[in-house]
């Protein structure tokens, strides 16, 4: 009998993941890829002997990497190197420097020297959000193709704690009383493109994630995890056309059967699974009139996450500073009212730089660095003329540096520069609204509300990434690809074992 067809258009951490785990348990898996390397947002950028992550930096949730490997026949330790980040990052305020550490002892101690009197309630923070973390996290591995779902006896254990009303910032007010220590638990709300002020409470759980699992970096970067993805893939029988973009689904009435390249080629298979951005492949991939909830009037609707202004810079000169430091603006709230709300850039800017060449000498060389600078802004629905604008807010954020961090005379070492706008997310990598977060996370747009792994309008087609569920992150992205390999086994009655507990 002839083996069951797959076709993934897109080789992002989650079409990696799904090639992986489907390509095992036997499936005929092809992947299309539009670039010429693997990852998606999560790929390198090499130029001059200097190596930068293009996006994610932070691995968290390493268990979900390791058991997405195993369900594949693989061990990732045999593919990757790993180092466990301590402190996990650094935190810089108008007036105070927070490192930050996964070890409960130290980081009471750090919390007793820069806020005293306000350490006791780390750990009654942790053991609340752990019981939310228990509750929660077996949800997030469950498919909401039905609003019954809510009605699951895990879903109904963890209703309370999703903590309705509420944001991560209000709930943060139960343990702490100074607003600095509140946002070095919430900053990680960008993670997911939103403001500590309105990203729900039930997101808590990121925070709590890091501190109870830490953060790992990957010796060459964080990209090395998709090309290792990729070889575990073909390994396992998977092929993956790079340089090679799909332009449209093929369908019969609402059945997707196949892909046409933008060769001209047509390829067709039993499922479909798209991980390519979700609103842009529904905008462009999907032929106009089929689509209901997901029209291109319905998709301007949805709430989208904020977009990022990206630095790679690499510099002629080794900087002793934090592997990860996150430089919050003097003014922080009405820096995120002018990204989330008023739309507009701001002189005073909130910004994250990684120097992971501290610890990994193979990103750049000998002697140098290359350096990683983000700074989240607002996504393509603000009027802002990024041609016109790019090089002056690239001034905002170098002054920035060299006022406030050790980057002191950074200018005068660049020997490499490359930019990514708004603009650029949207017309070069085809991120919607250039929201490099994807669809926001707002209640009404998370579990049953978010796009569903086995899309709802269209048969035969699965999702995998950021915009369905459960969300944006890298260890939630490798999620997603699970769910949605589980689920194509299922419908095709192929038996597989799984790490995931809950499904």
């Amino acid at each position: 009998m002839p083996k069951k067809k797959i076709i993934i258009v897109g080789a992002g951490p989650g079409g990696l993941t799904s090639a992986m785990l489907l390509a095992h348990r036997g499936f005929d898996v092809e992947v299309f890829e539009k670039d010429a390397v693997v990852g998606g947002r999560n790929q390198p950028i090499e130029e001059q002997g200097y190596k930068f992550d293009t996006g994610p930096t932070f691995l968290m949730m390493k268990f979900i990497l390791d058991e997405v490997f195993e369900e594949s026949g693989k061990k990732s330790e045999d593919y990757l190197k790993f180092i466990k980040l301590d402190p996990m990052y650094s935190l810089l305020f108008k007036d105070k420097e927070v490192q930050v550490s996964s070890d409960p002892e130290k980081m009471k101690a750090e919390i007793k020297n820069t806020f005293p009197g306000e350490e006791k309630s780390l750990e009654k923070m942790l053991k609340y959000e752990k019981k939310r973390f228990d509750k929660m996290f077996p949800c997030l591995q469950k498919e909401y193709g039905s609003f019954f779902q809510y009605f699951s006896k895990d879903f109904l254990k963890a209703f309370s704690y999703l903590s309705i009303g509420r944001s991560m910032f209000s709930e943060l007010g139960k343990y702490f009383k100074s607003d600095d220590l509140k946002l070095s638990f919430t900053f990680q709300s960008k993670y997911l493109g939103m403001s500590a002020w309105e990203c729900p409470a039930a997101f808590m759980i990121i925070p709590y994630i890091e501190h109870a699992f830490g953060i790992y970096h990957v010796i060459g970067g964080l990209s090395e995890i998709s090309e290792k993805m990729s070889l575990a893939a073909k390994e396992n029988g998977a092929k993956i056309h790079l340089n090679t973009a799909v332009k449209e689904l093929i369908l019969e009435g609402k059945k997707v059967i196949g892909v046409l390249l933008e060769n001209g080629e047509k390829h067709y298979a039993d499922k479909i699974i798209i991980n390519s951005d979700f609103a842009y492949s529904m905008a462009n991939l999907v032929p106009d009139g089929l689509l209901k909830k997901y029209s291109k009037p319905h998709l301007k609707k949805k709430k989208y996450s904020c977009s990022i202004f990206m630095m790679y810079l690499g510099v002629d000169k080794e900087f002793n500073t934090p592997f990860h430091q996150i430089v919050f603006a003097k003014d922080y709230k009405k820096n995120i009212e002018d990204i989330f709300k008023n739309l507009k850039l701001s002189n005073d800017t909130s910004f994250y730089v990684r120097n992971a060449s501290t610890k990994d000498k193979t990103l750049a060389p000998d002697g140098h660095s290359a350096l990683y600078i983000l700074v989240p802004v607002p996504n393509n629905n603000s009027d802002i003329d990024w041609e016109k604008e790019s090089e002056n807010f690239k001034e905002i954020v170098l002054n920035s540096m060299e006022e406030r961090t050790e980057y002191k005379d950074i200018r005068k070492h660049i020997k490499y520069e490359k930019i990514i706008t708004p603009k650029d997310w949207e017309t070069s990598y085809n991120v919607y609204n250039g929201a490099t977060f994807n669809l926001a996370h707002s209640l009404d747009q998370m579990l049953y509300f978010r796009p569903h792994n086995k899309f709802e309008e269209l048969e035969n087609l699965y999702l995998v990434g950021g915009g369905t569920h459960p969300g944006s992150g890298l260890p939630t992205i490798y999620e997603s690809a699970r769910i949605s390999a589980n689920m194509i086994c299922k419908k095709e009655k192929i038996p597989f074992t799984t790490k995931n507990l809950y499904i």
